[in-house]
Protein backbone atom coordinates (compact mmCIF):
# COMPACT_ATOMS: atom_id res chain seq x y z
CA UNK A 1 0.00 0.00 0.00
CA UNK A 2 1.07 3.55 -0.57
CA UNK A 3 2.43 6.20 1.59
CA UNK A 4 -0.17 8.60 2.14
CA UNK A 5 1.18 12.17 1.59
CA UNK A 6 -0.26 14.29 4.46
CA UNK A 7 -0.49 18.42 3.61
CA UNK A 8 -0.64 21.86 5.45
CA UNK A 9 -2.43 24.79 4.48
CA UNK A 10 -2.39 28.67 4.63
CA UNK A 11 -4.76 31.40 3.78
CA UNK A 12 -3.58 34.99 2.01
CA UNK A 13 -5.83 37.24 2.49
CA UNK A 14 -5.80 40.17 0.01
CA UNK A 15 -8.05 43.51 1.44
CA UNK A 16 -8.76 46.75 -0.94
CA UNK A 17 -10.82 49.10 1.40
CA UNK A 18 -11.49 53.18 0.57
CA UNK A 19 -10.52 55.66 2.80
CA UNK A 20 -11.43 59.15 2.18
CA UNK A 21 -10.48 58.98 -1.66
CA UNK A 22 -7.52 57.04 -1.33
CA UNK A 23 -7.84 53.29 -1.51
CA UNK A 24 -5.20 50.97 1.08
CA UNK A 25 -4.07 47.76 -0.06
CA UNK A 26 -3.34 45.14 2.60
CA UNK A 27 -1.64 41.52 2.80
CA UNK A 28 -2.01 38.99 5.65
CA UNK A 29 -0.64 35.72 5.30
CA UNK A 30 -2.76 33.06 7.90
CA UNK A 31 -0.08 30.05 8.59
CA UNK A 32 -0.96 26.50 9.06
CA UNK A 33 0.19 27.11 12.49
CA UNK A 34 -3.17 29.65 13.16
CA UNK A 35 -0.44 32.48 13.22
CA UNK A 36 -1.52 36.03 11.33
CA UNK A 37 1.03 38.16 9.79
CA UNK A 38 0.62 41.04 8.19
CA UNK A 39 2.88 40.79 4.93
CA UNK A 40 1.65 43.95 3.31
CA UNK A 41 5.31 45.15 3.00
CA UNK A 42 6.56 42.13 0.42
CA UNK A 43 4.93 43.25 -2.46
CA UNK A 44 2.10 45.63 -3.61
CA UNK A 45 0.51 42.86 -5.70
CA UNK A 46 -1.07 39.30 -5.01
CA UNK A 47 1.48 38.03 -7.67
CA UNK A 48 4.08 39.25 -5.42
CA UNK A 49 3.07 37.03 -2.75
CA UNK A 50 1.84 34.03 -4.98
CA UNK A 51 5.61 33.52 -6.21
CA UNK A 52 7.05 34.29 -2.57
CA UNK A 53 4.52 31.59 -1.37
CA UNK A 54 5.36 29.41 -4.48
CA UNK A 55 9.59 29.75 -3.70
CA UNK A 56 8.64 28.16 -0.62
CA UNK A 57 6.66 25.43 -1.28
CA UNK A 58 3.04 26.34 -1.30
CA UNK A 59 0.63 25.61 -4.22
CA UNK A 60 -2.40 27.79 -4.89
CA UNK A 61 -5.59 25.71 -4.64
CA UNK A 62 -8.04 28.12 -4.86
CA UNK A 63 -9.37 31.41 -4.66
CA UNK A 64 -12.59 34.14 -4.01
CA UNK A 65 -13.59 37.25 -4.02
CA UNK A 66 -16.13 39.27 -1.85
CA UNK A 67 -16.60 42.83 -3.33
CA UNK A 68 -18.95 45.14 -1.12
CA UNK A 69 -21.02 46.66 -4.36
CA UNK A 70 -23.66 48.55 -2.81
CA UNK A 71 -20.55 50.97 -1.14
CA UNK A 72 -18.10 49.68 -3.65
CA UNK A 73 -15.55 50.48 -0.65
CA UNK A 74 -13.97 47.40 0.01
CA UNK A 75 -12.71 43.88 -1.81
CA UNK A 76 -11.51 40.66 -0.46
CA UNK A 77 -9.27 38.19 -2.11
CA UNK A 78 -8.77 35.14 -0.44
CA UNK A 79 -6.10 32.65 -1.89
CA UNK A 80 -6.29 29.23 -0.42
CA UNK A 81 -2.93 27.35 -0.29
CA UNK A 82 -1.24 23.68 0.36
CA UNK A 83 1.91 22.32 1.10
CA UNK A 84 3.31 18.86 1.56
CA UNK A 85 4.52 17.55 4.88
CA UNK A 86 8.13 16.09 5.14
Amino acid sequence: MGRMVAWEYALLVRRYQAQGRNFHVSFVWYGPDGSRTDITAYGDTAIAHLNRAGREGWELVSAAEDVNNVQGSTEVHRYHLKRQLG
